[in-house]
């Protein structure tokens, strides 16, 4: 070892320096801190001139005593189980849309103990999109609005030629290869609404024409709900809604606004049955859960939608939502084109957002444990 000169003073002891040190600390006693007059200024003016000690802080640490609270404003302040499930619906929302990409389009409302519904996320709920499929529901409700009319019966006969069949497209009519064939229109409102059978569409256009339908539709109030008429009077494209309507339209449903207790149970209960879309909100949801969510997709192009509702297992709609994504999302953009299923980025969100969705469900309609003394008294 080498031998170097130290850097302290000849005659420099560590001990007796601490020990200087100490002693000249209890002649000048503690220092004074402006921070910590001004805390004890504003504890006694909040407490009479009281202190106390705050056990909850660092152990032997000085603090005001906190003034009491009323038992109406705690519970004023404390959220809800109703607003800290839409909290935590907008944090998944943000955090999947924004891990797949794409341009949403989104309204996700939810209901309070008392029916009242209050958004949860509401991002360009109003932008005019393209509906795809999910408008088959509001075709739906035109159809069944004419069958509480007296106009059409469930159980009348509509005839599948093999020129109204959709060649290529989804849905089972085209799987029949022999025509004509005849179904009832419980039958083909079943197809559109589980199956999302597009030749179910051009037979709707044979109850209800493009003008009527979009009269029935903007009657109820949904002014961009509208499908785009062509040449042909009884058929037409599927065009357009906004989040907010198709939001709005499903509440109708549920509030029993739109149609009659019989058909908007007809209507629910196909959207609501196992074969209705399961690659989006229901995927991660067991057989006996996704019975409790009614869901309609549509896809075209770019587009990657999914409209529907949720209920408890009392069968009380609980959560309303809306979800319309298109663009460039993440991933292979080649692959992604033609991928309608679980795998796409949109689709994987919204399986995510799905699972969050029904234990929200849960949680706001499930009443928290009651805490059980042990019986031998702790």
């Amino acid at each position: 070892m080498r031998n170097t000169a130290s850097p302290m003073p000849a005659g420099y002891c560590w001990w007796v320096q601490r020990n200087t040190l100490d002693r000249r600390r209890q002649r000048i006693g503690p220092r004074w801190r402006p921070d910590r007059e001004r805390r004890r200024r504003a504890a006694t003016a909040t407490t009479g001139g009281t202190m106390g000690i705050d056990r909850r802080g660092v152990p032997g640490a000085m603090s005001p005593v906190r003034a009491q609270v009323p038992d109406a404003e705690r519970a004023a302040r404390t959220p809800t189980a109703t607003e800290q499930a839409r909290r935590r619906i907008a944090r998944k929302y943000r955090l999947e849309t924004w891990s797949a990409g794409g341009t949403w389009s989104s309204c996700i409302g939810v209901a309070d103990p008392d029916g009242v519904v209050a958004p949860a996320v509401e991002d360009a709920a109003d932008r005019v999109v393209e509906a795809c499929s999910v408008n088959k529901v509001a075709v739906a409700v035109a159809v069944l609005d004419k069958v509480d009319r007296g106009l059409v019966a469930l159980d009348q006969r509509v005839d599948v030629t093999r020129g109204i069949v959709v060649p290529g497209a989804g849905g089972i009519f085209g799987l029949d290869g022999a025509y004509p064939s005849s179904v009832t229109v419980g039958h083909v409102l079943a197809a559109l609404l589980t199956v999302s059978d597009d030749t179910a569409v051009r037979l709707c256009g044979l109850l209800c024409p493009a003008p009527e339908l979009n009269g029935i539709l903007r009657g109820k109030g949904f002014a961009h709900t509208q499908v785009v008429p062509v040449a042909d009077p009884n058929r037409f494209f599927l065009g357009t809604t906004t989040p907010r309507e198709t939001h709005a339209l499903l509440q109708g449903l549920v509030r029993g606004e739109l149609l009659s207790a019989a058909s908007t149970a007809h209507l629910l209960g196909a959207l609501r049955s196992p074969a209705s879309f399961t690659d989006g909100i229901r995927l991660a949801l067991s057989s006996a859960e996704r019975l409790n969510v009614a869901t309609k997709a549509g896809w075209f192009a770019d587009s990657r939608n999914e409209a529907g509702l949720v209920f408890d297992p009392s069968g009380r709609p609980v959560i309303t939502y809306a979800l319309f994504a298109s663009g460039r999302f993440r991933g292979d953009r080649a692959a992604d084109a033609d991928d309608h299923g679980a795998t796409h980025p949109a689709l994987r969100a919204r399986a995510a957002l799905g699972r969050a969705l029904y234990d929200s469900v849960l949680r706001v309609t499930t009443p928290p444990a009651r805490p059980c003394p042990p019986p031998h008294g702790g």
